[in-house]
């Protein structure tokens, strides 16, 4: 059986690299270009690519339990998972904000709050920089419940 360590490293690798597909290469274009939007259609447009988002990640997780033999319970998974999925909700309604002159999402706000203004609205990549790295962090939080 693997140690609390080795789980939690492998689960984090896991949750990287999938995260990577599937905020990418496993999204609708339609949600990406709407998950931002304000109202009932950015919230559904949000909610299909988290859920989509953490189907690909449950599949390679429990995949990974069985293929590596992590010992992974399925309470400490959801539980996981579901920090993965409002987090990356929560980050994702900002899709579209980075450079709103007036911050109207939480992590537009967070990130202006932390003086990144001035490289949100210079460069083109910190919003996507910023949302992604917000991502990655909580799944390593996550990756260490799931582990547990």
């Amino acid at each position: 059986m693997a140690s609390r360590a080795a789980r939690t490293a492998a689960v984090a690798v896991i949750a990287d690299h999938v995260h990577t597909w599937a905020d990418y290469w496993g999204q609708r274009d339609t949600d990406a270009q709407a998950k931002g939007l304000p109202g009932a259609e950015g919230r559904a447009a949000c909610a299909r690519h988290v859920a989509n988002h953490t189907a690909h990640l449950g599949i390679a997780l429990v995949a990974a339990n069985r293929l590596l033999d992590l010992d992974i319970k399925p309470r400490r998974l959801a539980g996981g998972l579901a920090i993965a999925a409002a987090t990356h909700y929560l980050a994702d309604r900002s899709g579209g904000h980075w450079k709103d002159a007036e911050p109207t999402t939480f992590l537009v706000r967070a990130a202006h709050r932390l003086g990144k203004q001035g490289w949100i609205q210079t460069d083109p990549t910190a919003g996507p920089h910023l949302d992604q790295a917000w991502h990655r962090a909580w799944h390593l939080i996550a990756a260490a419940i799931i582990a547990r």
